[in-house]
């Protein structure tokens, strides 16, 4: 086991004291998006053998369609996070390429912080400000 598997292991969080996305910074992100997709995975493996194991059987008509809605629900759940998978592999292209942890839109760090909270974040807080005011602009017009 590396050094930087070592380090994500023993309790260590990224700090701005160290050099920005060293290393360990780059490993510890690394193994948080791959546990994060791997808990993704389990959740729709979950999903898909209720769905295969629980057919539908209600007769009462309010207890099928209360089913039916909370089906729909889980599926487009599902959908939601099959679409996070794809930008945890960006991000995991990201790391690979030396581009994680900086704005796809300054070039500038994005804080440790932020990536903690959003390990697929590719903009800074401002820029995605920036960018989500210039959307609802475009929106209005």
């Amino acid at each position: 086991m590396s050094a930087a598997n070592d380090a994500v292991s023993d309790g260590y969080r990224p700090s701005a004291e160290e050099p920005f996305m060293n290393e360990r910074q780059l490993e510890y992100f690394r193994k948080k998006l791959l546990d994060w997709k791997e808990a993704i995975h389990r959740e729709a493996k979950g999903t898909l053998s209720q769905l295969q194991s629980e057919p539908l059987r209600e007769a009462d008509l309010t207890d099928r369609a209360s089913s039916e809605t909370d089906w729909s629900i889980e599926l487009r759940t599902r959908d939601r996070q099959r679409k996070l998978i794809s930008k945890i592999d960006a991000a995991l292209r990201r790391i690979e390429e030396g581009e994680y942890g900086y704005c796809e839109v300054t070039g500038d760090p994005i804080s440790l912080e932020r990536l903690e909270a959003r390990p697929i974040a590719t903009m800074t807080v401002e820029a995605q400000e920036r960018h989500e005011r210039n959307e609802k602009v475009s929106r209005d017009d």
